[in-house]
């Protein structure tokens, strides 16, 4: 089975004026859909990889032959990062998070604009392409960034939510000020959603 394209749960202007329609048309339907033909091929002549909840292809990502691994690192990772991409963000979303998830963000970072400014300033000072994670490790949340397409799974690392800062998520409406781009982000950013994700983890566990 070849992985696909997901559906998005809303139009691509839902997320104007934080994120404008031509970027978000593009992003998905060239860039996540690039990724995805590109893992497809990779996996060609290793069936036994491909069609895998594509989180748990990542995870075991040292199993993979040596031949394939680097592709599957950065295009696998490319769906999954985006696959959850879509789905933290919502359109009419954005304040704070509720419940046992903001007691934890404000017991790690004092509070709750704190945490965000430790998020901005890691998506500031992460270097080129990547992305910036709130992660749960060992029960604890912190802030991790990764290159390129590098998930924290790879780890063995939780990902609760992630902001692109590869400069196709940004750069048709904000050029080069990354900043103006991830102030505007947490106005989209879906609680809702990394809620969910925090309590499945933490049952989990």
């Amino acid at each position: 089975m070849k992985y696909e394209l997901p559906k998005l749960r809303y139009e691509y202007q839902a997320l104007e004026p934080y994120i404008d329609l031509t970027t978000m048309t593009i992003h998905h339907t060239k860039h996540h859909q690039g990724y995805i033909d590109k893992l497809n091929t990779a996996l060609e002549g290793n069936e036994e990889f491909g069609g895998n909840n594509i989180e748990e292809l990542i995870k075991s990502i040292d199993k993979l032959p040596d031949e394939i691994q680097k592709r599957v690192i950065n295009n696998g990772g490319g769906h999954l990062n985006h696959s959850m991409f879509w789905e933290i963000m919502a359109p009419g979303t954005g304040g704070e998070p509720h419940g046992t998830l903001k007691e934890s963000i404000t017991s790690t970072f004092s509070d709750f604009n704190s945490f965000k400014d430790k998020f901005k300033e890691a998506a500031l000072e992460r270097f080129g392409s990547g992305w910036v994670w709130l992660i749960i490790n060992n029960n604890k949340l912190d802030i991790v960034s990764t290159a390129n397409q590098d998930n924290p799974l790879m780890q063995q690392l939780y990902p609760l939510m992630g902001i692109d800062v590869w400069e196709h998520a940004y750069y048709l409406k904000y050029q080069n000020i990354r900043a103006e781009y991830v102030d505007a982000w947490w106005n989209v950013v879906n609680w809702r959603e990394i809620e969910n994700r925090f309590k499945k983890q933490t049952v989990h566990k």
